[in-house]
This record gives structure tokens, sequence and C-alpha cells, in this order.
């Protein structure tokens, strides 16, 4: 099934994303990350790659066995860097002859230390710009990205929404939201969004907090802002992970809580292959997901 025709038929949409095993490693070790959140009832999993596409035909295996050994929807990511007219192609191809349908468009970032050459070499500079081919090559739904709190090389939050409106009417068919811990400046966000003519749904992303460091790295990454509750669980508990975990999956499900009572479209969990966190959270919210579920 297509994912524009999942949002089309219920609300929320719950998804997971899990990223492939580094390049060196046996692909076998993904299957028990699967095992332990295919009983979650996702509505899709998303599968990423390594920074300039360093396991990019891992993300297509991955997202073959997600949709055709576990039964899932796959949104299969595909980025511009290194990426030319032929490859996709044939990544495309790939991807159709696996029954895997969604693919979620993303401009990807030059990795340290990678020639920049790589770029010059790439048939696409932006995220619009894979949409707007995969749109001409098949009957296929696509996925982009969105900043709630602006992407880092955009000068205005208005700017950013244009451009994300230019990138919906390339053909953008749903949005999944780059990770963020206040939620007001997520509501402010979507009612800009949709003041522009941004009417397609728009999944929030949420990553739980579980190591300091990592979430330092992510909020630098992608603009996100900390709010003071949020780092006074950081500077408590950064020294004791088993608390440090706790409390972030209090706050994360706090969170979605309120985005589910705000009317959102769907939930977009950053897993980061911590199936175990992944269920506590999803657990915290059952009786109210089958609520919406039966509502909807």
């Amino acid at each position: 099934m297509l994912i524009r025709d999942i949002f089309n038929q219920k609300k929320p949409v719950i998804s997971f994303e899990i990223f492939p095993p580094k390049k060196d490693s046996n692909i076998d070790v993904i299957y028990s990350t699967l095992e332990a959140l295919k009983d979650l009832r996702p509505d899709f999993i998303s599968v990423t790659y390594g920074a300039g596409g360093s396991t990019r035909d891992k993300t297509v295996e991955i997202a073959s066995i997600v949709k055709n050994k576990y039964n899932i929807e796959a949104l299969a990511h595909l980025t511009c860097i290194g990426l030319n007219n032929e490859g996709l192609n044939r990544i495309l191809g790939e991807l159709a002859e696996n029954n895997v349908k969604n693919i979620m468009a993303l401009r990807g970032d030059l990795p340290e230390g990678m020639d920049k050459k790589v770029l010059e070499e790439s048939s696409f500079s932006h995220a619009s710009d894979i949409i707007t081919s995969i749109k001409k090559l098949g009957d296929f739904c696509t996925g982009g990205a969105c900043y709630p709190e602006v992407h880092p090389e955009c000068d205005s939050l208005d700017k950013d929404i244009e451009n994300l409106k230019f990138k919906v009417d390339c053909g953008a068919d749903f949005l999944v939201t780059q990770l963020f811990f206040d939620n007001e400046k997520f509501y402010t966000f979507m009612d800009k969004a949709r003041k522009a003519g941004i009417n397609i749904p728009i999944s929030a992303g949420i990553m739980p907090v579980t190591n300091k460091k990592q979430i330092e790295r992510m909020v630098s990454l992608s603009n996100a802002t900390l709010p003071v509750k949020f780092r006074r669980i950081m500077d408590k508990y950064e020294h004791n992970p088993e608390a440090l975990k706790e409390a972030g999956i209090a706050y994360a499900t706090e969170q979605i809580i309120d985005l589910l009572s705000w009317g959102i479209d769907g939930i977009h969990l950053y897993t980061m292959n911590r199936p175990e966190t992944c269920r506590r959270i999803i657990n915290n919210i059952t009786t109210i997901r089958d609520d919406l579920e039966a509502r909807s």
C-alpha cells in the first residue's frame, strides 16, 4: 500500500525509523530489531542509510525484507549525494521489483572527509529534484523532510516554509519532521505551513533521549532547541544512563500524548535501532492510540 493511502484511511499513523548496520557488518543483525518491532503495529518502517549513501544498497535490501518478510510497508530513503540519473533508475527498478513503492526523498549531507567532487557528479541538488524525477518514472509515493524550527541553512521560518511548499508542489505526498522537543514550536510551524497551502499529511518526528552526547549531536544537525525542562533532565541524569533512559521515555511519551491530543496526522519514532525503548513508549500510549484509531 502507498503511504499516502494509509494517511487517508486512518489517524494517527504510527511509524518507526531504523538504519542498516555499517557497510562491513552482516545485515542479519537487523533482523533482531525488526522482530522486536513487528508486533507494535507500525503502519510503516522507514529505512535510512549512512552519510553519503554509504549503505544505500543495504537500504534497498532491508526495505525489501520489511515489506516482503514482515508484511509491513517500507519507506526507503534516497538522497542526492552521489546519485545520478542512471543510479536513480536502477534503484527505482530494484525497489519496484521488491514491491517497495514508498520513497523518502532527501538532499542529504556531505559527510566529513568526503570529496566535494561527489556533489558535482550528482544529478540532483535538492530533494525536490529527486521527487520530480520519481514522479515521471513510476507510481511511487514520495515523502519529504521538514524542519519545525527552520532548516539550519535557511534564514527564516517563512523562507523555509516557502521552500517546503515548492517541494510539495513538485509532488511530495507526505512530510516527516526532523526531531524536536518543544511541541509549541511544532504547532507554530504547522500553523504557518497550513496557511501557506501545505495540506498534505505531516508526521511528527520524535527521538527519545537515551544518550546526552547523541542528542546534542542530533540537535546541532536539526536546529532543534532544547527547552529548559528538557535540559534539566539531561543535566540531572547524564551520568546515570538508566535514569536518563527512564526520564527520556517519560518525556517522549508526554510529548506524543500532547501531539495526539492536538490531532497530529502521525508520529514517527526515531528508534536508533533500540526496540526496547520504542516498545515502552508505544505501550504507554496503546489505549490512546486504540481510541483515536477507532474514531478515524
